[in-house]
């Protein structure tokens, strides 16, 4: 009878690791990146913003938000996501996948009251 082991390690964790080891480390680690957010849509007012998500920018008929009784599926459940602010903009900006873009469409003021909106009745963050 042959039995034949490949690639089984004789060491145990805590042992000596395999040489030879770097002696010093080149470069650094890449710092977090963090999201912008133009000053055109900061301190966008919630309450303007609900309006907005119920209303002209019918937001409700594709998105989940509890706040907003919304129970939309084609877009992303919103309470669920809790976008921050950067994420939310671009969103509404841009748009992706089935999302139109709304820029354009609303004025900078509308979607900064939107996305003030979204993030706030979501929990996401309004400084990310």
């Amino acid at each position: 009878m042959l039995v034949l082991v490949v690639g089984c390690s004789t060491s145990k964790p805590g042992e000596k690791t395999a040489s030879p080891l770097p002696s010093t480390v080149q470069g650094t680690v890449p710092k977090e990146q963090t999201a912008t957010v133009p000053s055109q849509y900061k301190g966008g007012d919630p309450a303007a913003g609900k309006t907005i998500f119920t209303g002209v920018g019918g937001c409700k008929s594709c998105h989940t938000l509890k706040d907003a009784g919304a129970t939309g599926t084609v877009g992303p459940n919103l309470y669920q996501a809790k976008p921050p602010l950067s994420l939310a903009v671009t969103r509404v900006t841009k748009g992706q996948g089935a999302m139109p873009k709304f820029k354009g469409v609303l004025s900078d003021k509308q979607i900064a009251d939107v996305t003030a909106y979204v993030v706030t009745a979501s929990g996401g963050k309004l400084n990310g």
